[in-house]
């Protein structure tokens, strides 16, 4: 390695500043490459400056911390170069994968929200909900995106998920359309408007309300390069991959890549070679050590061995599977695999032996024939025109041209078996005689091409015939011959062997490759397809040789050495040979590494710049790398490393740049890196299991600070690792490490206490169900976990004991947590109101209905076999609510009924869920409450008693809506009582029935005492009444008829039963009600008859015989002589129409039963006219007088026209009462006209005059 203070320069101005600023000591900065020596391996020690600046006597703080900085320095370097060496292994790697592919078949990881990205969707929606935008939108979407917001994007525990990297954009989206598919089926059907087309209207504006105001153009384009950069990533996104991941810097990367010629797809799988046959060779040297690592049993180590050595050869069959044509080249197909893990035994050599015919080349070559020059003896016009031929091929023509422009830039492609072939350009002229029958060729050029010569155009001289006297004749030609994937060089050397090339000569050698593993030197003739001579490199060790002495010819000397046969070579110039010994160096994979002199001597002597001049460019990007200090981690050998701890710490670094990406992954790796990790693992034999132990010691180790780790990537490695254990070989392995054992056990008790948290924070680890379907996984790897081996199966009552405690203490843990949110404090030391007190318990109680209906909606379907111990969960749960719920009730007033809402709510919830229904809290709740309510319903029956006996004491009867003020102030509290005893909705059957027979009973009873109470009042108000035709109804007694039709109306509502015989109660007070009507309207009518009987006690003065009548009648005539008399008794008759008119539209007015009032007509209608029936009968044999007629005929035909008018119906209008009462009145009018002279206008017949006389 070069000193610092070399006075060499670069051609690489910019990789000299790079280093220099890489040198420069900056806080958080690695240390660069110490460039000291080889074997410094660390930093330079300090100067003698610097050391002479410090103080003679230094602190031991001081000495300690300047001690602690240079072990960090010391630490921090040791790290770096060991991150530079797993880059290079990393980039050989990438660089020709021949084991692995990128997987396509990974499930895709969605971009995570981040902190800045949730806050940005809680200020979208509240913009929404405050109505800033322009989204419209109806009330049920409002009310579904407002519970959205509260519940969850202000939840803490999304907020908490947010931090950890555990949701994406997709999550948010599913919790939405999982929290309003119940309210959209719970919304009505509406005509022409599927439920399914809601939702995904409603879908649809949340996702505008998302994004906002961004363009879902561009949110598109960005979901579709992340999506794709996520499944297949190219080398050079894998080199930057891993350059963040190791922090390897740019230059760096560089420096590695065209050191170790990565582009070149040769020198990597010759490097493959060497590695597979130094880990052949190190499997011999355990075998014979016998220095094995720890096995389970002591048999496993000659298995040991064999697994070894069977890795190998199947990574051999891997390699040579790979066909030879494409290099190796980057590819995603799957990678054939050997059936024979032991194709290749590399001691039969024998067996591979190449035969002459086994070496196959095909050469392409592309000849452009671009113009003559010195054309000059033929005529301008004369045409001319060249033909080429490969020899032993076909033969093409160019267009033709004139003598005096002879050009064409005509190609022809040509395909060939011969590495020297003969190729042969003809220039022809048109002959112009009559008789010619060939056109005259005028000269010609041959040439031997191979894959070394100049690919640009160059002038050849021809061979000019007799006939062409142009003796300086050129033609300017190019000749392209392309190498075949599996010549890997060519050209012309010097050889001389024991066996082959027995003379040294002048030959042109191919190196061939048959396979993967098969190289030959071949030595071609002109014009032939088989090899001269060949030699196959198995074996052989190519290396750098001085100058022969006695053999004459080549400058530059190699040798190829075989035990028992050696080979020398040499060429004509030193950058020849260097490429030479470099593609027999990948052919023959060997672990011997040649230095060119020219190396050496620059190594002893710092003159070696023009030495240098005749490397080829591969030497100088290793000369440079050798500079900046990264020789030696190129160089060095793969075999001699520990591949695990590498792998696990290059595995350790992928997992945290993968969970610091944007990417949702849950620990799951990309496709890129699986890719690369594969391969890691396959090349350099890194054991799955160790892999599978490591990464779920790291999956754990970030669980355990809060990481969002998929339960399933879990149990994929676990899986894995449990059945290498017990000796299943899920990778073939059958050896068991007593290490790997260890630490198998010491993971799986980390991860069933993992496990075990998990499922006692369900609710945290998993908000919402989020990640989808993880809970689930959680639980189906704890019983995988619980299992003492792979076969048996642990116990069910096993496993569910143990989640039956995790819940346990979820309960515990999830009521604390609603506490703290809820603020409910022990408030030592301050006086708490009952009121207070129950506030908060009525708070807490819509916190624990919220978290058990999230805990269904969400997490039930997780606990889908373990149903009995999610309710046991909520009935522990509830049970700790319980305690606070007794000592809050305690405290309250025993008249106070404030917690009836609290039984509500909680009662509600509880009734319908299937499993909570009279469950043990359910029915501790009932037994609290069921003292209660019967202590409220004897309350209220003995107030509403005291109520109806003050109320009807005092009563006025006022109108008040449908009856009079106390009715309805009983009605009122009845139907109270019974929508507050029916709200509460008692869960226990037997209980609610005995609630509502009882609530039944005391509304028949009360009602009762209502209908006696207004009838008793009824009869008395009518009883103190006038008898007489002044008599008028009062608005008092029709608001007495309305309370009946509202009793009867609330009964039928308040003490009917639907449940068989106890719908007496109904029945009972309906019967009631309608005596009491009967006897009012008897009543009513009794009292008209009375006032009736007393208008005919007027007129019965003027019968017949009797001394009042005569003198009546004498007085009438004796005045009518002098005077006008007017008609006596008339303001009777006029008096009691009246009274009947004004009594029939009061009560058509202020009775709200319309069939109480038809009733009424009719039973008064019928009484009174049997009434004039009877009194016209007993006055059978007596003449009436005019006097009494004419009341009597105006009194029947206007109650007649009344009661008509009023809609009694003709069946009872017109009954035989009637007839008879209108025949006599009919009779009597006859005779009085024939004896009096007339009735002045008053008859029985119907006439308008008659009617506008006595209106």
């Amino acid at each position: 390695m070069l000193d610092p203070s070399s006075s060499e320069e670069e051609s690489d101005g910019i990789v000299e500043e790079e280093t220099k600023e890489a040198m420069a000591p900056q806080a958080g900065s690695r240390i660069s490459p110490s460039r000291t020596s080889e074997s410094s391996g660390g930093l330079a020690p300090s100067s003698s400056r610097s050391s002479s600046a410090r103080p003679t006597s230094p602190s031991p703080s001081a000495a300690s911390e300047e001690k602690e900085d240079l072990d960090k320095l010391q630490r921090d370097e040791e790290e770096r170069k060991k991150k530079l060496q797993l880059y290079v292994f990393v980039m050989r790697c990438i660089a020709y994968p021949f084991n692995a592919k990128q997987p396509t078949d990974m499930a895709r990881r969605q971009q995570k929200i981040t902190k800045q990205q949730l806050q940005q969707t809680k200020d979208r929606f509240q913009a929404f909900l405050n109505g800033d935008t322009q989204i419209v939108a109806d009330e049920a979407f409002i009310n579904a995106v407002q519970s959205y917001n509260e519940v969850f994007l202000k939840s803490d525990r999304v907020a908490k998920m947010v931090q950890s990297g555990g949701f994406s954009a997709s999550d948010f989206r599913e919790v939405f359309k999982r929290h309003i598919e119940k309210r959209v089926r719970s919304l009505p059907e509406i005509d022409g408007l599927s439920k399914e087309t809601v939702l995904s209207s409603w879908m649809a504006k949340f996702d505008t309300i998302y994004r906002g105001d961004e363009d879902p153009r561009k949110a598109q384009q960005r979901m579709t390069a992340s999506a794709a950069s996520e499944l297949i990533l190219s080398k050079d996104q894998l080199y930057e991959m891993f350059q963040n991941i190791l922090g390897i810097k740019k230059f760096e990367h560089q420096l590695l890549y065209q050191a170790c010629q990565l582009d070149n797809l040769d020198e990597q799988a010759a490097q493959i070679r060497r590695e597979l046959d130094g880990r052949l060779q190190m499997a011999d040297q355990i075998a014979r050590g016998g220095k094995f690592p720890k096995f389970v049993s002591k048999e496993m180590e000659a298995m040991y061995i064999e697994e070894l050595k069977s890795s190998v050869n199947q990574l051999m069959a891997n390699l040579e599977s790979m066909p030879v044509s494409k290099g190796g080249e980057f590819k995603l197909q799957k990678m054939k695999r050997g059936h024979n893990t032991s194709i290749i035994d590399m001691g039969q050599e024998d067996e591979n032996t190449l035969s002459k015919s086994d070496v196959v080349l095909s050469f392409t070559l592309e000849v452009v024939i671009m113009e003559v020059v010195g054309l000059k003896s033929l005529a301008p016009n004369r045409i001319v025109y060249c033909t080429m031929e490969v020899e032993g091929g076909e033969k093409l023509q160019t267009d033709q041209a004139e003598a005096s422009k002879p050009t064409w830039g005509t190609q022809g492609d040509f395909t060939t078996t011969h590495p020297l072939p003969g190729v042969k350009v003809k220039l022809f002229t048109e002959s112009t005689g009559v008789l010619a029958l060939e056109d005259k060729e005028l000269g010609r050029v041959v040439l031997h091409p191979t894959p070394n010569s100049p690919k640009q155009s160059e002038l050849h001289k021809m061979t000019v015939t007799k006939a062409c006297p142009d003796q300086d004749l050129k033609i300017k030609l190019a000749i392209r011959m392309d190498k075949p994937q599996n010549m890997k060089h060519c050209g012309y050397l010097w050889a001389f062997g024991k066996n082959v090339w027995k003379r040294w000569k002048k030959r042109f050698f191919v190196l061939v490759q048959v396979s993967q593993y098969t190289f030959a030197m071949c030595s071609y003739r002109e014009k032939k397809s088989e090899p001269q001579e060949l030699l196959q490199l198995d074996g052989y060790t190519v290396d750098y040789s001085d100058p022969q002495p006695g053999l004459d010819g080549g400058r530059a000397f190699f040798n190829a050495v075989k035990e028992g046969d050696t080979v020398i070579f040499a060429s004509d110039d030193e950058q020849d040979r260097i490429l030479w010994v470099q593609a027999m160096y990948r052919a023959t994979g060997q672990s011997h590494k040649p230095v060119p002199p020219t190396q050496v001597q620059k190594l002893n002597s710092k003159g070696g710049a023009s030495a240098q001049m005749d490397a080829p460019i591969s030497q100088f990007y290793a000369d440079r790398a050798q500079k900046h200090g990264m020789d030696e981690f190129i160089s060095a050998n793969p075999c001699s490393f520990d591949h695990a701890s590498l792998f696990e710490m290059v595995q350790r670094l992928t997992l945290d740049h993968r969970l610091n990406d944007t990417f949702c992954c849950l620990g799951w790796f990309s496709p890129g890196q699986v890719f690369v990790l594969d391969e890691y693992c396959a090349r350099n034999g890194v054991r799955g299991c160790h892999r599978h132990l490591c990464y779920l010691g790291d999956l754990l180790e970030r669980a355990e600070i809060g990481a969002i780790i998929d339960p399933t990537l879990l149990h994929y490695s676990f899986a894995f690792c449990a059945s290498h254990v017990h000796g299943n070989r899920p990778d073939g392995l059958s050896t068991v490490k007593v290490d790997e054992k260890e630490r198998f056990e010491d993971i799986k008790e980390r991860l069933r206490v993992i496990l075990e948290n998990n499922i006692v924070n369900f609710r945290y680890c998993f908000p919402f169900g989020r990640p989808e379907g993880a809970l689930k996984a959680t639980l189906s790897l704890l019983e995988r976990v619980l299992m003492k081996d792979i076969v048996t199966p642990v116990p069910p009552e096993e496993v569910k004991g143990v989640i039956r405690k995790c819940l346990e203490q979820a309960a515990q843990l999830n009521y604390q947590r609603i506490q703290e949110y809820a603020k409910i404090e022990e408030n030592v030391g301050r006086l708490v109101t009952p009121a207070k007190k129950l506030e908060e318990t009525i708070r807490l109680a819509e916190l624990v209905i919220e978290v058990l209906q999230q805990n269904q909606e969400h997490h039930a379907e997780a606990f889908a076999w373990w149903t009995d111990l999610m309710v046991e969960h909520a009935e522990h749960f509830l049970a700790l609510y319980a305690v606070d719920m007794d000592a809050a009730l305690e405290i309250q007033s025993p008249e106070s009924w404030d917690s009836f809402p609290l039984f509500q709510l909680l009662n509600d919830f509880l009734r319908t869920d299937y499993h909570l229904c009279n469950g043990k809290f359910h029915k501790h709740l009932q037994d609290l409450y069921a003292p209660l309510v019967v202590r409220y319903v004897d309350l209220m029956e003995s107030s509403i008693a005291q109520s109806i006996h003050k109320g009807f004491d005092r009563e006025s009867w006022e109108p008040v809506n449908n009856g009079s003020g106390s009715s309805e102030d009983l009605f009122w509290k009845l139907d109270a009582l019974q929508t507050f005893i029916r709200d509460l909705h008692w869960p226990e059957d037997e209980f609610a029935k005995h609630l509502e027979s009882r609530i039944k009973l005391m509304s028949s009873n009360m009602i009762e005492n209502c209908v006696k109470r207004t009838r008793m009042a009824f009869e008395s108000k009518l009883t103190k009444s006038s008898k007489s035709t002044d008599f008028r109804i009062s608005p008092t007694l029709c608001t007495m008829f309305n309370v009946m039709v509202d009793a009867k109306d609330q009964s039928a509502k308040l003490c009917a039963m639907e449940m068989g015989q106890e719908k007496q109660f109904a029945s009972q007070i309906d019967e009631l009600i309608e005596e009491s009507v009967k006897d009012m309207i008897q009543l009513m009518v009794a009292k008209f008859v009375a006032i009736l009987e007393g208008v005919l006690a007027k007129i019965s003065r003027y019968d017949e015989g009797t001394l009042f009548s005569s003198f009546m009648s004498f007085t009438v005539k004796a005045a009518s002589k002098y005077v006008d008399v007017p008609k006596p008794g008339m303001d009777v008759a006029d008096g009691y129409v009246t009274f009947v008119r004004h009594s029939q539209d009061i009560l058509r007015d202020k009775v709200n039963e319309e069939v109480y009032i038809e009733r009424l007509f009719d039973q008064w209608y019928t009484a009174t006219m049997n009434l004039l029936g009877t009194w016209l009968t007993e006055r059978m044999d007596q003449q009436l007088h005019v006097y009494q007629l004419k009341i009597l005929i105006r009194i029947t035909k206007k109650k007649y026209r009344d009661f008509r008018l009023q809609g009694v119906l003709d069946s009872t209008l017109n009954t035989k009462m009637y007839d008879t009462v209108r025949n006599r009145l009919t009779l009597e009018e006859a005779t009085a006209s024939v004896r009096e002279g007339g009735m002045q206008g008053i008859s029985m017949k119907d006439s308008d005059e008659e009617d506008e006389d006595d209106d």
